[in-house]
């Protein structure tokens, strides 16, 4: 350990600080992301650069480890954390460059429900990946969702249901939206412990993702196929 005490972050080469930033947000060292950050942009390097090579890439790691079972929900709020003191410094710098984005999702718990880990954890994991996200916290009636749908131009509605009993709002959700014909204008993600594929197919939802490193990677797989519709 005490070589690690000895990095001097700003005497590594970029593709030496880089990989250092991978393993400071896998420890979940907030402030060596931060100053990490604030060299790579002091030596010239794009926003947008910084946070899809040096962060974006650092948390892809941390969730296939979490995916694996390596990293646990502790060590990855302290990932996401680290990764969130970074990205405070490159979000108005993104927003002044107008970098491309991965797109932008809604998230919340359902009516009924105020459990927020795992919807907390996947906001993170999204976030990390360079995903906007609106987080709507917990208890959200079918009103919420909408309303905040329409507001601004989003792509994903995400909701989660820890209780068996919360479960069926998802398809008052879903079913409202039918009936106000805006269901095809959005990917549906439905996550929670009681959850699976099948519930997911019969409510009418886009994708189950039973954790927050595979709702990313679903996330990341829907946005690929429309931007492909796009631009074909």
């Amino acid at each position: 350990m005490a070589d690690d005490e000895d990095i001097i972050l700003s005497e590594l080469d970029d593709e030496e600080l880089t990989l250092q930033m991978h393993d400071d947000l896998y420890d979940g060292l907030k402030e060596e992301i931060e100053e990490g950050v604030n060299i790579l942009l002091g030596r010239g390097w794009q926003p947008y650069d910084v946070l899809t090579k040096a962060l974006v890439e650092g948390m892809r790691i941390v969730g296939i480890d979490f995916r694996d079972g390596i990293l646990f929900v502790p060590e990855v709020l302290l990932a996401a954390n680290a990764m969130k003191g970074g990205m405070a410094i490159l979000k108005p710098l993104l927003a002044e460059t107008g970098a491309p984005r991965m797109g932008k999702m809604v998230i919340g718990t359902v009516k009924g429900d105020i459990h927020d880990i795992g919807k907390n954890l996947v906001t993170m994991m999204m976030e990390g990946a360079g995903f906007e996200v609106k987080d709507l916290g917990i208890n959200n009636p079918v009103e919420n969702y909408l309303d905040t749908l329409q507001s601004e131009e989003y792509d994903i509605l995400g909701m989660s249901a820890l209780l068996t009993t919360t479960m069926p709002y998802m398809k008052v959700v879903i079913d409202t939206m039918v009936e106000k014909g805006m269901r095809d204008d959005y990917v549906v993600m439905v996550g929670g412990a009681p959850l699976n594929e099948e519930f997911a197919r019969a409510i009418g939802a886009d994708a189950y993702c039973r954790d927050a490193a595979v709702a990313v990677e679903t996330a990341k797989s829907f946005m690929a196929k429309k931007h492909n519709r796009l631009t074909a």
